[in-house]
């Protein structure tokens, strides 16, 4: 009787195997076999997609400040600050993308529409660079009122940078999430594969950069803005059909509901119970029955960080129903704002991302650009950064976590908050040595009279590779950190606006970057005195303007320290733990490590 019984048992567990356990439905709601679903060949066609989309984003973004300054007229400062409140725009208008994604329609259509009108906004952008009256006149003469771009011409161009920007507002959150989505919580195999998904997510966004900034921007500098900026418009059409073939494979996540209202919800019933005792035995709190959380949905207990909004768990008799919230969703509002420190101390680190498609690009104008008989467009040494962040994610994932991670016995190998310490560290490093070399080119433009001129410094191009290929171990260590850690944190049903903290970093940093370009500029300028920062770059003090940078920097890292000090984790990988150390068991027993 007992052994029918546990045949029963045995297979009711086998038959529960076969189906994700964290929750994971088709598109039509149904849970989804684990053998046919997800992992990493779900993440091929996202993986695709992004190296796609990448291509087409680096595509704009890298030259389209050489594209303000000589196409349209605009002055140094300008120019950068119109870059930067661009991409500022990318980044914070995920936060909107993340919030419908996790309140509405789900991170799949979010997705999809998303990508649309990203494809649009690509596709007018084309336009106004192509065809007559929106592309800007060819003359160079900035004085002459003839070369000015026209209003509409400014209006269609910027129009379509900005629609682009909305597209991307609903796409960029929701597709590495829905990458991360793929690996099953619950099964300690896939849980130890997501540990490097966030790699080579990165790892496919530079790869896509480095096509950019190497084969598109020769295109747009040598051959012409329509198939330059024609590419990468079919580029993110061909990614979107491979996202879209993708479907059959990929899980997805329900929608939640708004994590915005459940934040707000569990502050204001804190501060309107603010006189209320807090009880010493957490089982006096409010918290749904355990059935009534359906699979996917995860019940977290009561901790003593953040004690007052416990408060928001506590019964009134005078208190409305919908003032009273569960620990649960208590404890996802503490993991949120338990965040926001962390989130704040990379803003400085985010604003020097801003130089390096602004002023840096804008530093590779005034050298000497050919290699042999060969001219290389200047923003074509962006690509350095995405070459030495690609071998630096690889050395990282296959050869540092697995020698290191024999002593922490941290499956990361190191922590996600150590791994952003270290690009930090490496960040301060580009900006003093930026310095140094800004420093040294003026002084060579001084020795040969090219100061009031502008005219090119004899120096080649490759002087600046320093600075650009330690900008791309910093993003190996700092930005696939950010990236891990805020969606790692977040709780399971806030995911989306998890990954958009990231995103939120990037955006205040590029508006930070003109805020802070604009200051100086200003500053530096008053009562007749030169500016740091003019259009002729040789008579400018960029070396000023980097070793403030890198003082800023360095003020951050120490307030980065204190802040990391006291970040609670929110939960330890202990299984995936289990299956490295049988993976690195059997490796040893074979003879391969």
């Amino acid at each position: 009787m007992n052994g029918s019984r546990n045949g029963v048992l045995i297979e009711e567990e086998e038959e529960k195997r076969l189906y994700t356990e964290d929750g994971s439905v088709d598109l039509r709601g149904q849970p989804v076999l684990r053998s046919n679903t997800g992992r990493w060949t779900a993440c091929s066609f996202m993986v695709v997609y992004e190296v796609f989309e990448r291509m087409a984003y680096h595509g704009i973004s890298s030259y389209l400040f050489i594209y303000l300054t000589t196409k349209l007229h605009q002055g140094t400062v300008t120019s950068a600050n119109n870059v930067t409140n661009w991409l500022g725009t990318n980044w914070m208008i995920t936060v909107l993308g993340a919030y419908v994604a996790d309140a509405l329609l789900g991170r799949y259509w979010t997705f999809l529409i998303g990508s649309a009108i990203y494809f649009l906004g690509m596709s007018l952008l084309t336009l106004s660079v192509s065809i007559d009256p929106l592309k800007p006149s060819s003359c160079s003469d900035s004085t002459d009122v003839h070369c000015q771009p026209t209003t509409l011409q400014l209006v269609v161009f910027f129009a379509a940078l900005y629609i682009l920007s909305l597209g991307n507002g609903g796409a960029k959150p929701n597709i590495s999430t829905i990458g991360a989505d793929q690996f099953d919580e619950f099964d300690p195999r896939e849980k130890a594969q997501k540990l490097s998904f966030f790699n080579w997510w990165m790892f496919s966004i530079f790869l896509g950069s480095l096509f950019a900034t190497t084969v598109l921007v020769y295109i747009q500098d040598n051959v012409g803005w329509t198939l330059g900026y024609g590419i990468p418009t079919i580029g993110i059409a061909i990614s979107i059909l491979i996202f879209f073939a993708g479907t059959p494979f990929y899980r997805h996540k329900r929608p939640m509901g708004s994590p915005f209202t459940k934040m707000i919800k569990v502050i204001v019933s804190s501060i309107i119970k603010w006189k209320v005792e807090i009880p010493t035995d957490p089982k006096e709190l409010f918290e749904f029955d355990p059935i009534e959380y359906r699979k996917g949905k995860y019940m977290i207990d009561s901790t003593t960080g953040m004690r007052f909004l416990n408060k928001a768990c506590l019964r009134t008799n005078s208190s409305k129903p919908w003032l009273l919230c569960s620990v649960t969703q208590v404890e996802e509002t503490k993991q949120m704002l338990r965040m926001i420190p962390i989130l704040v101390v990379t803003f400085i680190p985010s604003t020097l991302y801003a130089q390096y498609t602004t002023l840096f690009v804008k530093q590779s104008t005034t050298l000497n650009l050919h290699i042999g008989s060969f001219e290389v467009p200047p923003a074509s040494i962006v690509g350095f950064i995405s070459l030495s962040m690609l071998i630096t994610v690889v050395f990282y994932d296959r050869i540092f976590v697995k020698t290191i991670r024999k002593w922490t016995k941290n499956p990361r190998g190191i922590t996600l908050l150590q791994r952003m310490g270290i690009g930090m560290i490496l960040h301060i490093t580009v900006m003093a040595i930026a310095s140094l070399i800004e420093r040294y080119r003026i002084h060579v433009a001084r020795e040969n009279g090219v100061v009031e001129n502008g005219n090119q410094v004899p120096l080649s191009l490759f002087i600046l590779l320093p600075q650009f290929i330690l900008f791309g171990m910093s993003d190996a260590f700092l930005n696939v950190a950010k990236v891990e850690f805020f969606y790692d944190q977040a709780p399971e049903s806030m995911k989306s606006l998890g990954t958009s903290y990231w995103m939120i970093s990037l955006g205040a940093g590029n508006f930070l970057s003109s805020l802070l370009l604009t200051i100086v500029s200003n500053v530096t300028s008053v009562e007749g005195h030169d500016g740091w920062i003019r259009n002729n770059l040789n008579d400018s003090h960029l070396d000023y303007y980097y070793a403030l940078l890198a003082i800023l920097s360095a003020v951050n890292f120490v307030l980065f320290l204190a802040v990391a000090r006291f970040y609670v984790y929110r939960a330890e990988v202990s299984d995936s733990m289990k299956v490295l150390a049988e993976e690195l068991m059997v490796r040893k027993m074979r003879g391969e490590e």
